[in-house]
């Protein structure tokens, strides 16, 4: 994935963390990973990710964007504890990592950030973490209701603890949930310290014809514009969904350098709509592809995400509007290109980290194969920051069917915290 996409067949080697080599090598190694029959490709980049919505799989199903937060996902993410957004964390970390995404861009809810951070160190995933920041909003619960300055102040403080952790694979965002549930003043403070500070920007934007309509009646200003009204249209702003942006909008995130993060399984099931991803690459905004959380999805596979990427548009448009060869871009230097990684991660290129994956596929075009063919049960590797994680199909750091027993508990108990039953 490289910028003249080239597929080549040879070596990769990997020292201190980093790719030292590719092509030919008679170079000894500590360990040899037979890649024979496989696909080797940079690791996924989810840019749009939940990690703390990973225990509400399956108690907030068919119901549309609104009704979904008010009685369902906001309850439970307000009755989260540590040690249930800690088991969120390793249970989306493990089937993340199993399944070949290496790095993800997360929002998590209001409080107990730490906790998320604490449970990911040990995991190996690389992550941009942002805490939820929520302080406009009558029909949240209480304990997700904060004071703007607190909100701030605790933003800032995560970040002082977190950027830069792990050998800089654990970083801190700025995350205001999206203009309904934060006030203007949250959102400029959040502008002009994400300039300060150099940090992303990860919120929520044009998801749904109802949010749209919510924030025209309380500005008078259409969702993009009113967030580039507030300072944030920049660089380093990251708009999950864009589903319903008009080409007006469209344009003037082109001319800011806004990045959107497509979530295909989420806006389906949803039914929020179909994103003009076409139009959007058209006028060279990075977009780039995200799962959403395990509550609306439910599942994390970043191959079902690039498959439906490119169906969608297809049925928009015609075959072939967005290829498998662009879809895998969006999976992966897209990704990189909005987290500001772009010189780290993304692709094969000597000097990058090596966050690397091992596919086991075979077919006459590598790119369809992967997109169209394969699966996350594919993934006989996977690689952070040249650490093996993934070994033949197996984790080597941790035990998947004891994370996913404590998740379950934790599931249960959260689910009975927050009154669902």
């Amino acid at each position: 994935m490289n910028r003249a996409f080239d597929i080549i067949e040879g070596d990769v080697v990997i020292r201190d963390g980093r790719i030292a080599s590719i092509g030919s090598s008679s170079e000894t190694a500590d360990r040899v990973i037979d890649a024979h029959g496989s696909y080797l490709l940079p690791g996924f980049i989810q840019t749009h990710i939940h990690l703390c919505q990973t225990l509400f799989r399956g108690y907030a199903d068919d119901l549309a964007l609104l009704d979904w937060l008010k009685t369902r996902v906001w309850p439970m993410e307000a009755a989260h504890t540590p040690r249930s957004l800690a088991a969120a964390a390793q249970q989306a970390a493990a089937e993340l990592l199993r399944s070949g995404t290496t790095t993800v861009l997360t929002m998590e809810t209001v409080h107990d950030t730490d906790a998320v951070f604490e449970a990911l160190e040990p995991m190996g995933l690389r992550a941009v973490v942002g805490k939820c920041m929520m302080d406009a909003d009558s029909a949240v619960p209480a304990r997700l209701m904060e004071q703007t300055q607190a909100s701030i102040d605790e933003s800032i403080a995560i970040a002082r603890r977190w950027h830069g952790r792990a050998n800089g694979r654990l970083r801190a965002a700025f995350a205001p949930r999206f203009a309904v549930s934060c006030s203007r003043e949250l959102l400029e403070a959040v502008a002009q310290l994400a300039n300060d500070r150099q940090l992303v920007v990860h919120t929520h934007a044009s998801e749904n014809r109802d949010e749209i309509a919510l924030i025209k009646s309380r500005t008078g200003r259409k969702n993009i514009d009113y967030l580039a009204d507030t300072g944030l249209a920049s660089p380093r702003l990251c708009l999950a969904h864009c589903v319903w942006v008009d080409e007006a909008e469209q344009s003037l995130m082109a001319e800011r350098g806004v990045k959107v993060l497509h979530c295909p399984g989420s806006n389906l099931k949803l039914g929020s709509g179909l994103a003009p991803v076409v139009e959007m690459r058209a006028k060279g905004i990075s977009v780039s592809l995200g799962a959403d959380g395990a509550a609306c999805n439910n599942h994390l596979d970043m191959f079902e995400e690039m498959r439906l990427a490119a169906v969608l548009q297809a049925v928009r448009h015609r075959p072939g509007a967005l290829t498998a060869r662009d879809v895998i871009a969006m999976a992966t230097r897209e990704g990189a290109r909005a987290l500001g990684l772009e010189k780290d991660i993304g692709s094969i290129e000597v000097g990058k980290r090596a966050d690397l994956i091992l596919v086991d596929a075979h077919g006459p075009d590598p790119y369809s194969t992967v997109v169209y063919a394969s699966r996350g049960a594919d993934v006989r590797t996977t690689i952070v920051d040249g650490q093996v994680l993934i070994d033949e199909f197996k984790p080597t750091r941790w035990d998947f069917n004891e994370i996913t027993a404590i998740a379950r508990a934790e599931a249960k108990a959260l689910a009975s915290r927050a009154n669902l039953f």
